[in-house]
């Protein structure tokens, strides 16, 4: 096809697409006779089309969905890593594809161009309140896309209209807007609609509200902020040595004031977060960590919170997923999480991270420590959310017949293996009717999507970032936090007994080098509060704490160094467990000779293994390459890249399927 075919035609089918979506949506007359005009009049349509563009990532389909996000990192892991991430030279430039797309934020944009007008001349019809409402809710769901643009990309066209099927316009458009000022964008949409929305709406917290956006601020700023402060003078920073957009005539005369930047974004993290955390409590720990009498509910709000049915009475639950059987909309994270596995485990670096109740890692606590020749000397006197979201084996993994978790499912089928040995219980429901004996998509408990702790640990990070010390708010916070936890509130004992050099967590370091300790804990913190809730690889994105990521080994439980591999054994007694290097069979677990006591997840299999010798980061992985195409699509000679009026990303190619040009 000639090039400029191409181009129109990649042009035209992404109109169509939009179109098509719309119709989807809009589907209450003819598709011959839909119009603008026939929509977009009042309050039900604003609230119709609003949802429709939500997108948020929850439980779907017969899998562990998102709760796997958090894979690949120093939380936790599958039974196999991503080579692409994690073997330098494996990732390549796509030849399409990626996060290089506006189609949703065309949606957006075409929503502002047909209801502003209606709205500021006063022809919408309905509660002018929730008029509002769902106007605000636009301006949240453009923060959001462009968000996940920026975490993905860093630079990134800044674009508030529909756009004419004209090559010269979209190219003129498609020019990159610097980091900063797309982070700038992104506050301004949240200040809309913060301005607009509702602290309630008809539909609960099914439904975005004013203090999702607040939260979400918080998150934003404080992302842009530490990304600044960690990776300036990178070339993954405006302005920064090498910055790739240095090289575009239209960023000529670009200044930035990284100082001025990191203050404007953090002031406004902690401004945001507060105005959550102050009003929104944090959901109670009873310190009861298994099911009473049998019963499956009213045990433990703190752990039924991540499993609920109904997340609405939930003070703590900002905003959340509800499902319904009945109408198709189901998930199965219990179906996995039940059998002891689902090909998810934490790791010992994570498990190692909780604190001692006296508030004391485990290497400074003596004898309080217990060690870790078993699951249950491993969890004895520790933190609470170790007691409730890590299995034992004599922890209740449901009602009825089998009780308990039992020996990790460390030799099972890899769908259902838990190949670290340290199980996830957390989002477990012990809810015999979700459970079941059988398999499927069953489960309908709720899905948590925004939480509000995230504004307490938001806030504190931010105020230490800002200040270099606590304030009286930052404190207030944290205490609440750890005492919801059941750990000892004085912090300073914590940071007086931290030494880094004992700490296996990649959070310890920024840009190679070893923060202070009152920083690691508030990261430390953080860590423990939201694992398995997708911000783990975010958060050390930002901190640029992967930098000394190198030949690092993924470990699970004390294998060989304890009482667990007594665990494995047929009914003659005879070990069930295949070391790596066994002549003539199949290993099963990693061997102690060369890999140590502890099982290490991809040194099991030898042959063929890519992550044999561990993780290794690049920095070009800090942010992803731009699809091929689209250079293609924004070069005015199509046959030369080099005159596209986009750049491509640190240390990447513009030619599809080339590896970085540089690690």
């Amino acid at each position: 096809m000639n090039i400029q075919y191409k181009i129109i035609y990649l042009l035209l089918m992404g109109i169509l697409m939009f179109l098509s979506s719309c119709n989807d949506f809009l589907d209450r007359e003819p598709l011959d006779k839909i119009t603008p005009e026939a929509y977009f009049n009042n309050v039900n349509d604003l609230a119709a089309y609003s949802i429709k563009q939500y997108g948020f990532s929850t439980y779907s389909g017969f899998n562990l969905s998102i709760l796997k996000d958090d894979d690949n990192t120093d939380n936790q892991t599958a039974s196999s890593g991503n080579t692409g991430l994690w073997v330098p030279g494996e990732k390549r430039t796509a030849t399409s594809g990626g996060a290089w797309d506006f189609a949703n934020i065309r949606k957006i944009n075409y929503f502002f161009e047909q209801v502003l007008p209606k709205y500021k001349a006063g022809k919408l019809s309905g509660d002018e309140k929730m008029i509002k409402h769902y106007i605000g809710e636009m301006y949240f769901l453009r923060a959001f896309n462009y968000f996940g643009k920026l975490v993905t990309l860093g630079d990134f066209p800044i674009i508030t209209t529909t756009l004419p099927d004209q090559k010269d316009v979209l190219m003129e458009a498609s020019k990159r807007q610097p980091r900063n000022r797309v982070a700038r964008f992104i506050l301004e949409d949240l200040d809309q609609a913060i301005d607009l929305m509702s602290l309630t709406t008809a539909n609960g917290k099914n439904r975005l509200t004013k203090n999702v956006a607040l939260l979400f601020k918080s998150r934003v700023a404080l992302y842009e902020a530490t990304w600044l402060k960690y990776h300036r003078n990178t070339n993954r920073v405006p302005g920064g040595p090498g910055w790739p957009g240095a090289d575009m005539d239209y960023n000529a005369g670009f200044v930035i004031d990284i100082d001025e930047e990191v203050s404007f974004f953090l002031t406004e993290a902690m401004k945001a977060a507060e105005k959550v955390a102050d009003v929104v409590p944090l959901t109670q720990n009873t310190g009861i960590y298994n099911p009473v009498d049998e019963k499956p509910y009213n045990w433990n709000p703190y752990f039924e919170m991540f499993s609920a049915i109904d997340m609405e009475p939930i003070d703590e639950v900002l905003f959340w997923r509800a499902y319904d059987k009945s109408l198709g909309v189901a998930h199965a994270i219990s179906t996995y999480l039940a059998k002891g596995g689902g090909n998810m485990g934490y790791t010992r670096s994570m498990v190692d991270a909780f604190l001692m109740k006296n508030g004391l890692p485990i290497y400074s606590s003596g004898s309080e420590y217990a060690g870790d020749k078993t699951l249950e000397a491993v969890k004895k006197g520790r933190d609470d959310r170790l007691q409730l979201f890590v299995a034992a084996p004599d922890d209740c993994m449901k009602l009825g017949p089998v009780k308990t978790f039992g020996p990790p499912v460390i030799l099972e089928a890899e769908a259902t293996r838990c190949p670290t040995g340290y199980a996830v219980r957390k989002f477990l429901t012990y809810d015999p009717d979700q459970i079941g004996s059988g398999s499927g998509t069953i489960n309908t408990y709720g899905c948590l999507i925004f939480r509000g702790v995230e504004a307490y640990l938001n806030y504190i990070e931010a105020c230490y970032e800002k200040n270099g010390r606590l304030d009286a708010k930052a404190v207030k916070y944290w205490k609440a936090i750890r005492q919801r936890a059941g750990v000892s509130d004085d912090i300073d004992a914590t940071v007086a007994a931290t030494d880094l050099s004992q700490e296996d967590d990649w959070g310890r370091y920024s840009a190679g080098q070893l923060i202070d300790p009152v920083l690691f804990n508030i990261r430390r913190e953080r860590r423990i509060e939201l694992m398995s809730e997708s911000t783990r690889m975010r958060d050390l994105k930002r901190w640029r704490a992967l930098d000394q990521v190198q030949n690092y080994q993924i470990e699970g439980f004390n294998l060989w160094g304890g009482e667990l591999e007594k665990l494995y054994v047929d009914t003659k007694g005879n070990s069930l467990l295949i070391p790596t290097g066994t002549p003539n069979k199949q290993p099963n677990v990693s061997n102690k000779e060369e890999s140590g006591t502890y099982l290490r997840v991809n040194q099991i299999v030898k042959t063929n293994n890519l992550l044999y010798n561990g993780y290794t980061w690049s920095q070009v992985n800090y942010l992803e390459p731009i699809a091929a195409i689209h250079f293609i699509t924004t070069s005015s000679n199509p046959d030369d890249v080099e005159t596209s009026t986009i750049y491509q990303n640190p240390g990447w190619s513009k030619i599809a399927n080339e590896s970085a040009i540089k690690e």
